[in-house]
């Protein structure tokens, strides 16, 4: 069985123009100094990171590597979830998306959507240098504002989405295959891949492939009303990466799922730091090391209450008191008996030769 990583922290949320939150020393100390022993790189501020050059380079990455286990702290993952959110974009998405892009490509759908595609390519490349396994996206979206059955849809418009999803993307993970590194996609609303079933019509999309894999993020089930223990029973295993989040959904009479355009505090399922939601984190870590997840625990801080300092010092604490490190032999042990076979047939009261 394998111990579960962590804690681990995903840099996306705390990356600002003041100190130490500036650069990549900054944030690796502050980090460390919350009680991180890993980063999870966002990999679109080529000022903290450059993935062109990490792609190419493994000075560069070797760099990138000492310069942060100096400040105490390694890279557990690269992200390019917004990367990934421009390989698929539906014309309605089309403004506002396109500040995820250079802005010399911005208007141009064709040269933004190549762009995207070479730079989650780009990240197989540099976590194969970095000697990472696992790199985290999100799918982009075509069919997301049909999710809902109403107007009624087209006779094979949602097929038609994800044979043209999994045509963009099958090259994609090809390269990951040629880089030995899985591709896992945050199951998330708003992607084309938002839970279980939308994940098996992809992976069926891309032929099962070796290296289409999942980031769990239980928050984003909870506000789905989703199971999100028995998702890690029927997924487990392509469950590559964990975001450790927590949410909760109290529903109201006025308000339920859709959020009745509310912003984040005023929905009925929010997201929140760690230990203040709903979510069963005990049992998911259980499941995880019943399954041998071979990952990181990151934390994700998203929480619309609660100052970010304050949740990613208590969330480091938490990944760590939830952390099982595993049995290496049965607790039942002491009990066992050495026995030959003709013992084995004794005790079922069968004939031995």
């Amino acid at each position: 069985m394998k111990t579960l990583q962590g804690p681990a922290v995903f840099l996306a949320q705390f990356i600002r123009d003041e100190a130490p939150f500036n650069t990549l020393e900054g944030l690796g100390r502050w980090a460390a100094d919350k009680g991180f022993v890993a980063v999870q790189l966002p990999t679109n501020v080529p000022a903290l990171f450059d993935l062109a050059r990490a792609a190419e380079s493994q000075n560069y990455c070797d760099e990138i590597t000492g310069r942060l286990a100096e400040c105490g702290v390694q890279v557990s993952e690269l992200s390019t979830h917004l990367q990934g959110q421009l390989v698929a974009v539906h014309p309605a998405y089309d403004s506002l998306f396109d500040g995820f892009a250079p802005e010399a490509l911005r208007g141009n759908k064709a040269a933004r959507t190549e762009w995207a595609i070479s730079q989650v390519k780009a990240a197989a490349k540099a976590s194969a240098r970095m000697g990472l396994r696992a790199s985290v996206t999100f799918s982009g979206a075509l069919a997301w504002p049909y999710f809902y059955p109403w107007p009624q849809r087209p006779a094979g418009l949602v097929e038609a989405a994800f044979d043209e999803l999994a045509h963009r993307w099958r090259p994609i993970l090809d390269a990951y295959t040629e880089a030995g590194v899985d591709l896992c996609y945050e199951i998330h609303p708003g992607e084309d891949l938002h839970d279980g079933l939308s994940f098996e019509r992809f992976l069926a999309a891309v032929e099962g492939h070796e290296r289409c894999h999942i980031l769990y993020d239980p928050s984003h089930f909870v506000l789905q009303q989703l199971d999100y223990l028995g998702f890690i029973d029927v997924y487990h295993e392509r469950i590559r990466m964990f975001h450790v989040k927590d949410a909760e959904f109290r529903p109201s009479p006025r308000s339920g799922v859709y959020g009745g355009y509310a912003d984040w505090v005023g929905r009925a399922g929010r997201f929140r730091s760690v230990g203040d939601g709903q979510i069963d984190f005990a049992a998911i870590f259980s499941k995880l090391a019943q399954y041998d997840f071979p990952g990181w625990a990151v934390l994700e801080w998203e929480c619309c209450l609660k100052d970010s300092e304050v949740g990613a010092r208590e969330g480091a604490e938490f990944i760590r008191r939830h952390i099982i490190q595993v049995a290496q032999r049965a607790f039942d042990d002491f009990a066992g008996s050495g026995v030959d076979a003709g013992h084995l047939r004794s005790v079922l009261g069968l004939a031995t030769t």
